[in-house]
Formats: C-alpha cells, sequence, structure tokens
C-alpha cells in the first residue's frame, strides 16, 4: 500500500507546485477574467516586483484599486491608482474588461467608477501589468492573440499617472498639441484623491520641472544643462545618473526620462500632500524607504521668494537681498519679512540714458553670480568663451 501511495502522492505534489507558481504568474486579466475585491484577487507582473489589486489607504476604510510594490515588508507602497477620485464604500468592487474592451472599476450595483475610456474597435483587448510598474491594455484578436507582433497599446497607466514617477516612466509635454503628463499631490496619506499641488515638465526653449500649488508656482528645478538641472543644490549627482531630459522629436513631445544606468531595484519620486517631491529608495539592508534628495527643502528653495531681481541666501539676515544696482520696491514689506514684490533697478542701464541722451555713469556689462539659480523663462545662446 505504502509503494503504491507514494507515486501519488508526489505526482500531486507537483501538480499543487505547478498551480501554486502559476497563480503568482498571473500579470494578465483577460475579457473572460473579474479581479474581485471581495476574493482578494490580484495580478502580479512576471518577476512579482509589482502587484495590481484593491486596497484601502492608510486608516480609510475605502476601497481603491491600486498598484504597488509587492514583494516589500511594511505598509504597501502605493505608485498609482485608478479610481481615486471616486472611491468604493465597501468591498464589492471588481476590475474587469468591460464590452466594448476597456478596463473598468464596478462598484457593487455595476455602476462604473473608472474606466480607460479608449477606442479599442472591432478587435477585443487585455490588460498586462508590467515588471516596470506600467498597467497595459493592449488590442487582442477574437482568439485573444496580440494584433501585430505585441499588440497595439490602446492605454497604459505611465501616461496617466497619480503622485509617483517609477524607472523608465517618460514624463513630457508636447508643444503642438499642449498634452502633457502630471503627477499630482494625494490630498492627505489616507486619501488618494488630488490634492493641491502637481508637477509638470515645462517644455520651454530650455526644459524644466515646475511644481504648482494650485494656480500658482510653488518650486522649479531651473532649467535642464545638458547633464543636470542648473541651479538646484544636491540633485546634480543624483539627476546626471538618473533623468534625462530628449528635445522636442517630430511629433512635438519633449520628456524627462528616469533611468539608472545600475538600476536599483525600488526607487520612485513621490510628491507628497504638503507639496515636496522626493526621491526614495528602498534600503535592504535597512528594511525601509530611505529618501536622497527632496524639494522644497529650504525658505530658499521656494518660488519667487525674494520676488523679481531679488536672491536668496540662507547664511544672510535678512534671507532676501537685491542685485547690485536694484533696491526694494517697498522698504516696508521688505522690514517686515515680506519680500515678495521684489526689486526695481535704481539706476538706469547705459542703453536707457543713450534714450535720453545722457552720458552719465558707467557702461553696461555682466557681474558674475555663483550658486544661483539662473532666471525663469530662460533663453540659451553658445559663446565661444567667458570673455566673449
Amino acid at each position: 500500500m505504502d509503494i503504491k501511495k507514494t507515486p501519488l502522492s508526489f505526482f500531486l505534489l507537483i501538480i499543487l507546485f505547478f498551480i501554486h507558481n502559476f497563480c503568482f504568474a498571473i500579470d494578465t486579466i483577460s475579457s473572460a477574467e473579474v479581479i474581485r475585491d471581495s476574493d482578494s484577487d490580484t495580478i502580479t507582473s512576471l518577476n512579482e516586483t509589482f502587484k495590481l489589486g484593491f486596497f484601502s489607504p492608510g486608516n480609510s476604510s475605502n476601497r481603491y484599486v491600486g498598484i504597488w510594490f509587492s514583494t516589500l515588508p511594511g505598509d504597501i507602497a502605493i505608485v498609482w491608482v485608478a479610481n481615486r477620485d471616486n472611491p468604493l464604500a465597501d468591498s464589492s468592487g471588481v476590475l474587469r474588461i468591460s464590452s466594448d474592451g476597456n478596463l473598468v472599476v464596478l462598484d457593487g450595483r455595476q455602476k462604473v467608477v473608472w474606466t480607460t475610456n479608449v477606442s479599442v474597435g472591432t478587435n477585443s483587448s487585455r490588460a498586462e501589468l508590467m515588471e516596470s510598474g506600467n498597467l497595459v491594455l493592449r488590442e487582442v484578436d477574437s482568439r485573444g492573440s496580440n494584433v501585430g507582433n505585441t499588440g497595439r497599446i490602446l492605454w497604459q497607466s505611465f501616461e496617466h499617472p497619480t503622485h509617483t514617477l517609477l524607472q523608465d516612466m517618460k514624463f513630457g509635454a508636447n508643444v503642438r498639441t499642449g498634452e502633457k503628463e502630471i503627477i499630482t499631490s494625494w490630498k492627505t496619506d489616507s486619501d488618494p484623491s488630488e490634492g493641491r499641488f502637481h508637477m509638470e515638465l515645462e517644455p520651454l526653449n530650455i526644459p524644466q520641472f515646475v511644481l504648482w500649488s494650485g494656480s500658482q508656482r510653488h518650486w522649479r528645478s531651473g532649467p535642464w544643462g545638458g547633464n543636470t538641472f542648473l541651479g538646484v543644490e544636491g540633485m546634480s549627482n543624483l539627476f546626471l545618473n538618473g533623468f534625462s531630459v530628449n528635445r522636442a522629436d517630430q511629433e512635438g513631445y519633449v520628456f524627462a526620462l528616469l533611468s539608472y544606468v545600475k538600476k536599483p531595484l525600488f526607487v520612485r519620486y513621490v510628491l507628497n500632500s504638503i507639496g515636496r517631491i522626493a526621491e526614495t529608495r528602498f534600503d535592504e539592508g535597512e528594511n525601509r524607504w530611505v529618501e536622497d534628495w527632496s524639494a522644497p527643502l529650504t525658505q530658499c528653495d521656494f518660488y519667487g521668494k525674494c520676488g523679481s531681481f531679488g536672491f536668496c541666501n540662507l547664511l544672510s539676515s535678512p534671507i532676501c537681498s537685491c542685485l547690485k544696482g536694484y533696491e526694494p520696491k517697498s522698504i516696508e514689506e521688505w522690514n517686515n519679512g515680506n519680500w515678495s514684490s521684489g526689486c526695481f533697478r535704481s539706476s538706469p542701464l547705459q542703453c536707457e540714458r543713450n534714450n535720453t541722451n545722457s552720458d552719465e555713469g558707467k557702461d553696461d556689462g555682466f557681474l558674475k553670480h555663483e550658486k544661483m539659480k539662473v532666471p525663469d523663462f530662460v533663453n540659451s545662446e553658445r559663446a565661444p568663451d567667458m570673455e566673449e
């Protein structure tokens, strides 16, 4: 009896092993599959770096569909949220491919609370969670096979980010159409709905990151200098190794790309609810997320702290001063610690004197300022050397 049972038991163990591993290898949602919150269903990227499913943030009982790092200990690190502005009140929600081919989140009454909202066409579709953390909706034919070699991408979460930038995610803007990727802060740590802060890549003559508080500029990186964003302390090595900026292509798309030569496995840029953008990486030795850089960090980081023609120095008292040849517009405000009105030119430039036929004063020239962020909306002109 024992001899006959052993091969059967061994055979059953092999079957269970393959079933177990197959469950962890599911990274797609087809038209025949449903992800149910009540069953704690999830899908996992191929190498199990990311997971997609239902979750509740912080101390909230609301339910959302999101993507997070799947293998890290402690609180889950959410990198994307589908129904961020339309939470589910209970665990009756489902995620599925709808009859029109869109990926949708439904509540218990089968009401759509979120959809990819694209035109699929005559073929059907399939959702796939990539190892990069990108959720992709692909076009498939009636047999469930990809249309073309890889399947035409109909929609992807990397083009609709929430509050996080990940590796290999293009983050940019189209100068022709005005379309752009924007990351928006959560309202609170327990509420992923859109907060008051958002960040975008501003596609000027020289692109730069701009962080907004509502309609007001809150912080800017300074323009891209080819290897880093100019004038941002502590960012040089970080962005030299991480970000690159590509000029407008034929379609008019300018984008920044976070891509490391030696890729850390778990790294992200997160815009938090108080308006700080931070690079964090998971330190496996310390078993926690470590912050390597963030902004704004000091009073001098805030946009327009000293107003026009003013500059900020934390080692000075007061921290704001006017550039040489300029004076505060409002002495009263300046003395009260409000420098936002900035400075005005106290003596006319040579070109202005020429217009009034006045020869008094020195010739116009340039002053060199170090450790300062170059002016906003700057244009670039190449010169062969410093003197020129």
